[in-house]
């Protein structure tokens, strides 16, 4: 397999030498970022928080492209969570407000790519234009079979956790006796959609911050200090290097430990 680079990376490029030590076919098939540090990158700058969010639009198109030329599956973004409604209303509504321009403005780059957008979380709550919009490009895009990037709004782990509990006290088929972690997870918001392999957070905090908390039980986590506007190909590409590094023993033992033993 090659990767479709033309134009995006520099030839003789950092980026480049970090390509060429991938190996195709270990790369993670669906990667989860949570992309923490806009206000903050901001707050250095002496610019309003907004200016943070508008420019971390910045690294998901980066990102966004760069799974895509990969071969990346799954692309989840934790973009808003069940806690950001704490934050100042107008700060609040801005973020939504982006978010509305930005469907209205990539949707055309998403069918050109064949991407599929889906979207995680309570849709209650969205606001009625933003939902509008999320759910013209979900339908535009159902088709297509590319990178799917999956949206996590108003999104909660637990809350995911209770209403997939819902779901199945609510379904008559669903025998307890028989219920089993596969069974489960087909009522997650998340279903259909294979685990992250590898989970991506920003700006060097060591937490989770309810998210996936089910989908992540396995997941490679990789952290940086790098806030999330400051993020761009050279660090997601180290990502990868980094998660193609490590042993995944999903909890067994490596066989040379289990020899020697």
């Amino acid at each position: 397999m090659k990767f479709d680079l033309k134009g995006f990376i520099a030839p003789g490029s950092e980026e480049e030498a970090l390509v060429r030590q991938l190996d195709p076919s270990r790369l993670p098939q669906h990667v989860a970022v949570i992309m923490d540090g806009n206000g903050r990158w901001a707050e250095k700058r002496k610019k309003p928080r907004i200016e943070g969010h508008r420019a971390g639009s910045k690294a998901v198109q980066e990102v966004v492209e760069a799974c895509a030329r990969l071969g990346i599956r799954v692309l989840t973004l934790y973009a808003f969570s069940k806690e950001n409604w704490k934050r100042p209303k107008r700060e609040v509504a801005r973020l939504w407000r982006l978010l509305e321009d930005y469907l209205q403005k990539q949707d055309k780059q998403l069918i050109k790519n064949k991407i599929r957008l889906i979207v995680i979380g309570q849709r209650e709550g969205i606001p009625g234009s933003v939902e509008r919009e999320l759910e013209r490009v979900e339908t535009l895009t159902r088709a297509h079979d590319g990178l799917t990037v999956v949206l996590a709004l108003n999104y909660s782990g637990r809350s995911e956790i209770v209403d997939a509990i819902k779901r199945i006290l609510q379904s008559p088929g669903v025998n307890p006796e028989s219920l089993d972690e596969a069974e489960f997870a087909r009522h997650l918001d998340t279903a259909g959609i294979p685990d992250p392999d590898l989970l991506i957070r920003t700006s060097g905090e060591l937490r989770i911050s309810n998210f996936l908390l089910w989908q992540i039980a396995y997941s490679e986590i990789w952290i940086t200090p790098v806030l999330w506007p400051d993020f761009r190909r050279r660090e997601f590409l180290r990502a990868l290097l980094d998660f193609q590094k490590r042993e995944r023993r999903f909890g067994a033992v490596h066989a040379r430990s289990s020899e020697n033993a």
